[in-house]
């Protein structure tokens, strides 16, 4: 077990010190859950008042907020106590599952694929026809890349994964367990004879850039023609839908169980709220917010803020729900 000296850590944290502890640390824990040989953080004053309590015998702090360490205690002060504290997780981090061979045995690799230089290929996967893999992919088990799909350096793909055919895929994404990239995209019209639904051929793909992370069981389908893309840096949570022909600027974040209808289109820095569900055809300018929950039917302007259903500009949905709060009481 790796264990560090409140000076060793704050040498990497690069902050400033108060007080001191003689505990070897041997990892990050949160407040009320931390023993005496674990650090902490806090960020806000919603916190601070815990620091009294908690049996942590250290802390990574704001530097604005007005904390004393203690007695065998230390605060190691910061401009950003998040930023900070993942810092410091990524030395505490034990690493992923390691791979006995490079290549197990029992994946089975189509004789036109091209494998890149150090690939990891888990047990039960399966690359297809023409697939490339840039250098350094890592593939977990029971993992299927249909044909003609591209995935760029550094990508790590974890079991369960469906990535289908003609789909391409950036360098250094992650993709969590069970994420599926490419499926049809939700399209059907009623028969002629009215008995029925047709089922609207999908015969596009989906574009995902680099950097990008998908959350476990999240799904992202193929245009019903050209590409659903994924612009560079976009961070999606679990249990996310995006669906056909939708199209994300870059460093987009939507938080769980949110969802696009098809051709929605995000600009950059968009961030969509938990729960939140955006209607088809519908454009959210860059640096937009859509609150969690909220159910949005029509264009968003460039950095507002939106909530309710539907939504409508945050400070007006605020003094709406007042407003009706006040209502109830009379």
């Amino acid at each position: 077990m790796k264990s560090l000296t409140i000076k060793e850590i704050n040498e990497i944290l690069k902050g400033d010190l108060v007080g001191d502890t003689n505990q070897q640390i041997v990892g990050p824990e949160q407040l009320e859950k931390a023993g005496n040989n674990n650090i902490t953080f806090i960020g806000g004053t919603k916190y601070a008042r815990l620091w009294e309590t908690s049996k942590a015998c250290a802390a990574i702090v704001d530097e604005k907020l007005a904390i004393e360490p203690g007695e065998n205690r230390a605060l190691i002060k910061v401009k950003n106590a998040d930023l900070a504290m993942a810092r410091l997780l990524e030395v505490f981090d034990p690493g992923h599952p390691s791979f006995d061979v490079d290549i197990h045995p029992t994946a089975v690799i189509h004789e036109s694929a091209i494998i890149g230089e150090k690939c990891k290929i888990g047990a039960g996967c399966y690359i297809g026809k023409d697939v490339v893999l840039g250098d350094a992919v890592v593939i977990y088990p029971n993992v299927t890349i249909l044909d003609e799909t591209k995935v760029g350096i550094g990508t790590v793909i974890w079991p369960g994964t469906v990535i289908r055919e003609r789909c391409e895929i950036g360098a250094y994404c992650i993709f969590h367990t069970n994420v599926s990239i490419g499926a049809d995209g939700f399209g059907y019209r009623p028969s002629e004879d009215g008995r029925g639904l047709v089922k609207i051929p999908q015969i596009g793909n989906v574009v995902i850039g680099n950097g990008v992370e998908i959350g476990a069981n999240s799904c992202v389908d193929r245009g019903k023609f050209s590409s659903t893309i994924i612009g560079d840096g976009c961070k999606i949570d679990n249990l996310v839908q995006i669906a056909h022909n939708c199209i994300l600027g870059r460093s987009c974040i939507m938080a769980g169980n949110s969802g696009l209808a098809g051709s929605v289109t995000l600009g950059d820095g968009v961030i969509i709220g938990g729960s939140a569900s955006i209607k088809d055809h519908t454009t959210i300018h860059s640096g937009a917010t859509v609150g969690a929950g909220s159910g949005v039917v029509s264009d968003v302007p460039a950095g507002k803020t939106v909530l309710g259903y539907p939504a409508a500009d945050s400070r007006e949905m605020l003094k709406q729900w007042v407003a009706l709060r006040k209502l109830g009481r009379q």
